[in-house]
């Protein structure tokens, strides 16, 4: 294949080149001891003083509503904000299949080395190693807390914590409670949360959206996260609110692509517009595509449905070896007719090889006219053998809800009928660049979970995002921004402050104009065609071509949204029109950053699959000498600005990821 170097960058048309960055907090020497190393050298705020001291959380997904737990339960003074009427609504509860952690239960190799290992080889070498070793020394702890807190595991005959498999690993690792796994994850947070709340540690504010960050500097000219600025939802007023530091724990914003398997009201709001002020905006292009999802049905729909990742642990894909067998039904087409492809091309995986290649994997078959179902976009997942081997009875047990939940959307009984599944955008790797002790380029603000890009590099492993929200939550964050805190109370700001008026102003300002367009286009026609682009273009496979073409046509999309967007009635009340345009307006500032992340990273590595960039049979084809970094951007009123943090691996070898 054509190296990099060989090729002319069209990206540099599109953005600047800043300094290189480093991150400054991590810890040297063995990295086993760096945790610890830094726990013990960051300074400690003592009871006292932390009842003196506030903090303001936005979002209460796992991230948020254990980071916010924690804090209050060590007595600061907590605000915490989800644009939800309940912060039990937030799209945690949506994940399904587990949580990895490293027990080694099942006595079968797993250890917190091989965590650390397996998912910086599922992400493409693209993570740092410091930040994945915590990740996967602290796993241990969590499901410890969470059984603490009563979340119902599902439990071996013994009475064991029961564990199963996922992909891109060899051991049994993940922790599940059938498929809710989010869900009671979520309720375990969401309790801790509510005790504080009854302690009067935590304020909560539900159904108010954060539209801005307040940055104020101090004596010596430090410009810190001093605040927020939210709309009340119900009645429309625009509110300040103040305190010490700030973390955002907003989750991802794979709605970018309008189909998602994302929650409708998931979006970037909070970390755009921190990126604005100056929060660097790490690997935007780092997008996981799930492949174990219903596919798409028809144009009239909003979102799309994830199959969990478990399903994979006792269903087998296959597509008809024969392109005239698609339109038949699979029972009818014989063992021999069918083609077990990850089975075949992956023997060690099989049906367990990472997200990212499984989705390629169903991709090229559909390409290839051996899809079924509707358009030809879909591919088979066969519980026959499981059923036949363990009995119906078995599989219900384990997934009984999921496939309830296939049969209420398609109509089809999954115990009889294979199951259809086909890629669809899940998770979002990118994020707001943190550093060690996930603070942001920008004093005093922290970002927690999904909303940061740290753990996962190129591509997410199954269930470690629950993992990462939860580490982030209730063991890393409450460390680390002690070390920030014990440096306060810092001076007191009031609503008069002219950083506050100024970030109110900016919103309402805003807010007005958003109204004032009174165009012909609705909101969701927008945001539907920005989502064709971002997926024909910035998707499953990206070109040097594509992302050039993609980046005009965003640019004049987001003209005709100024132009011409209508967003019926008033400010000053219940708005989702309202809510729904300051949503779509930060997406289409988003798409376009994506895709120049994008065209300036001319390899493949992970979920970012450039088909310039590939191996004679098909796989990705990294360029380490040019691209072991994390592409950092720089907020500018003319084009973006690129900061590089070079990537380096001392413990894991960076050699070709395969699966085979």
């Amino acid at each position: 294949m054509t190296s990099p170097t060989d090729q002319h960058n069209v990206s540099e048309q599109f953005h600047g080149l800043g300094d290189d960055i480093a991150d400054t907090r991590a810890p040297s020497g063995p990295i086993d001891r760096r945790w610890e190393q830094r726990k013990f050298d960051a300074k400690l705020v003592n009871a006292a003083n932390r009842r003196k001291i506030s903090v303001i959380i936005v979002g209460t997904g796992l991230a948020g509503a254990s980071a916010a737990a924690t804090l209050g339960e060590a007595g600061y003074q907590v605000t915490s904000f989800c644009y939800q009427d309940s912060p039990r609504r937030a799209h945690s509860i949506a994940a399904q299949g587990g949580i990895n952690a490293a027990k080694n239960y099942r006595n079968d190799g797993d250890s917190v080395y091989r965590l650390f290992y397996d998912t910086v080889k599922g992400g493409d070498f693209r993570a740092r190693e410091s930040n994945v070793y915590r990740l996967a020394e602290v796993s241990v702890n969590i499901i410890d807390q969470c059984v603490a807190q009563g979340v119902p595991f599902a439990r071996e005959y013994g009475g064991l914590l029961d564990n199963r498999s996922f992909g891109g690993v060899q051991v049994s690792r993940t922790f599940y409670a059938r498929g809710q796994t989010g869900q009671q994850l979520l309720i375990g947070a969401y309790q801790a949360l509510e005790r504080q709340v009854a302690a009067g540690t935590v304020t909560m504010h539900t159904r108010h959206e954060m539209l801005e960050i307040v940055m104020v500097p101090d004596a010596d000219g430090t410009e810190r996260a001093r605040g927020v600025i939210v709309r009340d939802l119900v009645t429309g007023e625009v509110e300040t609110h103040t305190a010490d530091a700030v973390v955002l724990a907003t989750g991802g914003y794979g709605n970018v692509f309008f189909l998602s398997t994302n929650a409708m009201g998931s979006n970037v709001t909070a970390t755009w517009r921190a990126h604005r002020k100056g929060a660097y905006f790490a690997n935007p292009c780092f997008t996981q595509i799930h492949p174990t999802c219903i596919p798409v049905s028809g144009d009239y729909q909003s979102k799309l449905t994830l199959m969990s990742e478990s399903l994979r642990n006792d269903g087998r894909i296959w597509v008809p070896k024969n392109k005239d067998d698609v339109e038949k039904d699979p029972r009818d087409i014989p063992e021999e007719d069918r083609d077990y492809y990850l089975e075949r091309i992956y023997p060690a995986f099989g049906n367990l090889v990472p997200r990212d290649i499984a989705s390629r994997a169903a991709k090229y078959q559909c390409d290839d006219g051996k899809g079924v179902g509707p358009g030809g976009l879909g591919v088979y997942l066969d519980f026959a053998d499981a059923i036949e081997r363990m009995g119906r009875d078995t599989v219900e047990a384990k997934y009984g809800n999921l496939f309830d939940m296939y049969a209420q959307i398609t109509g089809e009984n999954p115990y009889e009928v294979p199951m259809r599944i086909y890629p669809a955008v899940h998770y979002t790797m990118g994020g707001l660049w943190v550093d060690y002790d996930l603070q942001s380029n920008l004093t005093g603000l922290f970002v927690a979970g999904e909303a940061n890009f740290s753990e996962h590099g190129a591509n997410r492993l199954g269930a470690s995002a629950l993992m990462q929200g939860l580490a982030d939550g209730y063991f890393v964050l409450p460390n680390t921004i002690a070390n920030y805190l014990a440096d306060g109370p810092f001076e007191k700001i009031g609503d008069d402050h002219p950083r506050v008026v100024e970030a109110r102003q900016a919103v309402e300002e805003r807010v007005e104009k958003l109204l004032a367009v009174d165009g012909e286009r609705t909101v969701d026609s927008f945001h539907k065609e920005l989502g064709h682009i971002m997926w024909d273009y910035c998707g499953m496979e990206r070109t040097e071509e594509g992302l050039v073409k993609a980046i005009s046509l965003i640019r004049d999309l987001r003209a005709e949204f100024w132009r011409n967007v209508k967003v019926t009635g008033e400010s000053t009340n219940l708005n989702q029109a309202l809510e729904r345009a300051g949503r779509v307006a930060d997406f289409l500032e988003l798409g376009e950053l994506m895709c120049i992340d994008a065209l300036q990273r001319r390899e493949s590595c992970g979920g970012h699959f450039r088909a310039e960039s590939q191996t004679e049979d098909g796989e990705a084809l990294r360029h380490d000498d040019e691209f072991a970094y994390v592409s950092a951007w720089e907020f500018g009123e003319q084009q973006p600005v690129l900061h590089k943090e070079q990537l380096e691996y001392e413990y894991v070898e960076m050699k070709a990821r395969s699966y085979k």
